[in-house]
């Protein structure tokens, strides 16, 4: 599914109107049909609201609203819209709107004061389901002094709200909030959803989010650089196995970390690969620290040193091109070894390489920006928030604010692709997409989740490799975007089953393991 910004949105509905004479009133008219048919079979059902209740704003919104309102009426249930700018006059579309409503049957009333919205909602005392239409996403920041004493009375009085677009007092494009924001239960989106519902404050606000159709033309929404991830953008690369293969056939992962009390990292992200279906998996840590990953590494994974010596990493290196896909980072320290070995796997190996953890922090952009944008092959960069603004070199309120301004930035910078970890995870790739994972899980922040992704990264990986083999020439990113994808979705379906089985607190990095065959069952079986 498409994500879009306003300005976005705005321009698919006047392409629409323009080229395939969709005209903007029966935009509105789709839109407010569908709305109602959700409204209708999912919030009013069996609920017992004397009314329903909406508060339209001066333009478009709220506009919308009040067609919402006379759809609902026209099916016998009671509504009242309430005109919170009458000074201001009906405009357009809001004008038409109200009219026909009113010939509908329809309650229009004027909220002249804030005194008078209040004592509707004090006085009668109902059970109030009430239709925020004020701003949607083009709302201007800061709110005005009058919409922050309105929001505040719808959310101290209504029962249920549902936001029409956008909750009023967030803005569509960042999720920052103007002070206060409509709490809404249920956010009914136009067409498509925006980006400030999954960035921010804007997910806090949003509740439930639904999208509800204006009738654009389909090929509108795959024109989009801002894509959902769902199962659909993965099950063809979940399915290309062969039960004639053998173990070389799924490749060989090696993960590299792991150091004195961070030898879990070590283990979990290797144990993540397995469990992808790879066909060999290496875990490889410092010399001093191989005893300890010996007694507690699991049969099926191999083990290995990290050479130090020089003439031990020249043979390394020459040997690399054994494997199909190295992950190097959980748990490797930050010492000036754990920098070189970093720097010697981004230069001379020469399949996908996962950066996670341990190695991420190691690395200066401004330094070895040139080693990394010249591989020829996928480079991954697996921050969280913090992580990714130490490298961007500025503060973490930045990078929640404007995520997608600096993962542009990192991909144009690196020719890397990063998944930019958190409740809604962003994968930037170098094409210049960028897919939104939005599956917040509250279990899944807790130690060693991290390091299972990177793990499952480097499987996914190393199974799924181009026929051809990879040289300076020929670089098929496209094909690992794919891989990259279903690792992201697999992992955060493997949190929900835990979630679901375990509840969240009592959730591990290990539950993530436990209950990855079901991700993969789940994208493997969806409708």
């Amino acid at each position: 599914m498409r994500i879009v910004t306003y300005n976005e949105i705005k321009e698919l509905f006047k392409i629409a109107e323009e080229e395939f004479h969709l005209t903007h009133r029966l935009q509105m008219e789709n839109f407010s049909v569908n709305a109602t048919n959700f409204i209708e079979d999912e919030i009013i059902g069996d609920n017992d609201f004397t009314e329903v209740v909406v508060l339209a704003g001066k333009g478009n919104n709220g506009a919308s609203g009040v067609s919402i309102a006379r759809c609902l009426s026209n099916r016998g249930h009671r509504s009242r819209v309430f005109l919170l700018y009458p000074d201001e006059g009906l405009k357009d579309e809001l004008a038409y709107q109200v009219e026909m409503a009113k010939s509908y049957g329809v309650k229009i009333s004027t909220a002249a004061t804030l005194e008078e919205l209040e004592a509707y909602f004090t006085q009668t005392q109902e059970n109030y389901f009430v239709i925020d239409a004020i701003c949607g996403a083009g709302v201007k920041l800061p709110i005005s002094n009058y919409l922050f004493d309105l929001i505040n009375i719808v959310n101290n009085n209504a029962d249920l709200i549902a936001s029409i677009d956008m909750p009023s007092g967030i803005h569509g494009d960042t999720g920052e909030i103007g002070s206060v924001a409509i709490n809404a239960d249920i956010t009914i989106a136009k067409e498509m959803p925006k980006l400030g519902h999954y960035i921010d404050q804007g997910p806090s606000y949003t509740g439930n989010l639904v999208v509800a159709s204006c009738g654009l033309p389909s090929k509108l929404h795959f024109q989009g650089d801002k894509t959902l991830l769902t199962k659909e953008h993965v099950i063809d690369t979940l399915e290309k196995r062969s039960k004639f293969a053998h173990k070389n056939t799924f490749g060989h992962s090696v993960i590299v970390g792991g150091s004195k009390g961070l030898t879990g990292a070590l283990i979990l992200a290797s144990q993540a690969a397995l469990k992808t279906g790879t066909g060999l998996v290496s875990a490889v840590t410092w010399e001093q620290n191989y005893p300890e990953l010996v007694t507690r590494v699991i049969p099926e994974v191999m083990v290995g040193t990290i050479p130090t010596e020089e003439d031990d990493v020249d043979k390394v290196v020459r040997r690399l091109e054994r494997f199909q896909s190295i992950v190097i980072g959980p748990g490797l320290g930050r010492k000036k070894e754990a920098r070189k070995v970093v720097l010697e796997v981004i230069n001379y190996f020469r399949g996908p390489v996962v950066i996670d953890a341990d190695a991420l922090n190691v690395i200066d952009l401004d330094e070895d920006v040139e080693s990394i944008a010249r591989r020829t092959a996928p480079t991954v960069f697996t921050p969280h928030a913090g992580e990714f603004a130490r490298m961007m070199k500025v503060d973490v309120q930045e990078i929640l604010r404007s995520p997608i301004k600096y993962i542009r930035q990192f991909v144009d910078k690196t020719n890397s692709t990063i998944v930019l970890k958190g409740p809604c995870t962003f994968v930037g790739f170098t094409n210049g997409d960028i897919f939104l994972n939005y599956r917040p899980n509250d279990g899944m922040a807790t130690g060693g989740s991290g390091d299972v992704l990177a793990g499952i990264l480097g499987g996914v990986l190393a199974q799924n490799i181009p026929e051809r083999k990879i040289d300076p020439m020929f670089r098929e990113d496209a094909f690992y975007n794919d891989s990259i994808s279903l690792s992201v979705l697999a992992h955060s379906l493997a949190g929900k089953h835990a979630a679901n089985a375990l509840g969240v607190r009592a959730m591990t990095a290990g539950s993530i393991l436990e209950y990855l065959p079901n991700a993969f069952n789940e994208i493997r079986l969806h409708d």
